[in-house]
């Protein structure tokens, strides 16, 4: 028996093999140019992204039209509730509104100025929101194992078709009571005369409507700010029950300022 029959000593061609295959596997290093310098292949520059482009730029969007939204609910809801003022009232109030920086500018040209401000708010806010749902979506293709809790899904739900909602409504309270053309006042009726008429106990569906929507602003609002205070760090520690109680009671009190018009017309109270 010679050494290379031993069964714990290696062949030669074994050996052989595993030393050429070794060799083919083995990394292969570039050739080096210059004075010893491996070649660097060419990259390409990134391009910069603009500020709206950015997932940051998106959400100062948000944030800004949504405060720009939520300044003219607390206004609008106070001007509402002085038709328990009279219809006199109302319609002064509704004046006020169109002669805004007379005669500096024209008839209703300031008033027209801010509902065209206030529209491209409101779609703003739904592009940035929706951009950022997607953005979001693609960044995490593969869901979360732990499922959501039902809190989370109830106010994505909330967020998502509450805002459809209340963009469909917006349309039909433009066309109802400011042009008229769905009222029975008629457009060129006073504005008291085109709420009171709107709200009236025949016209019950429209009044639910009103309300479902209100609701579903308020929701959206709560949520809206909730979420806004936390993106500031305004909402840890001991202040977050704080906030979002805050934010509760300030939709509760839009809610309760915007209903309580037409359902005091609905039941009478308001003639």
């Amino acid at each position: 028996m010679t050494w290379t029959d031993h069964p714990w000593i290696p062949s030669v061609s074994s050996v052989t093999a595993t030393i050429e295959r070794g060799a083919a596997t083995a990394p292969v290093s570039p050739p080096k140019t210059g004075a010893g310098k491996a070649p660097v292949p060419p990259t390409t520059p990134k391009r910069s992204r603009g500020f709206l482009s950015s997932s940051n730029g998106r959400k100062v969007v948000m944030a800004v039209t949504g405060a720009v939204m939520v300044g003219f609910l607390a206004l609008h809801m106070l001007g509402n509730l002085k038709i328990f003022f009279g219809r006199e009232s109302f319609n002064e109030y509704a004046h006020w509104l169109r002669t805004l920086l007379e005669p500096f500018f024209p008839y209703r040209t300031v008033l027209t100025l801010l509902e065209a401000g206030l529209v491209l708010a409101v779609v703003l806010h739904m592009w940035a929101a929706i951009t950022l749902t997607r953005r979001a979506r693609k960044a995490r293709p593969v869901k979360y194992v732990a499922k959501k809790s039902q809190a989370t899904g109830y106010a994505t739900h909330i967020m998502r078709w509450g805002g459809v909602t209340i963009a469909l409504f917006i349309v039909w309270h433009l066309l109802d009571l400011t042009f008229g053309v769905v009222n029975p006042a008629g457009f060129d009726s006073a504005p008291a005369d085109r709420m009171i008429e709107g709200f009236q106990p025949g016209r019950w569906w429209v009044t639910a409507v009103y309300l479902i929507a209100v609701v579903l602003v308020g929701l959206h609002l709560r949520h809206g700010l909730w979420s806004a205070f936390q993106t500031l760090g305004w909402a840890k520690g001991e202040r977050r029950q704080a906030v979002k109680l805050g934010a509760a009671a300030f939709s509760a009190v839009l809610v309760l300022g915007f209903l309580a018009p037409p359902l005091a017309i609905m039941f009478g109270v308001i003639k």
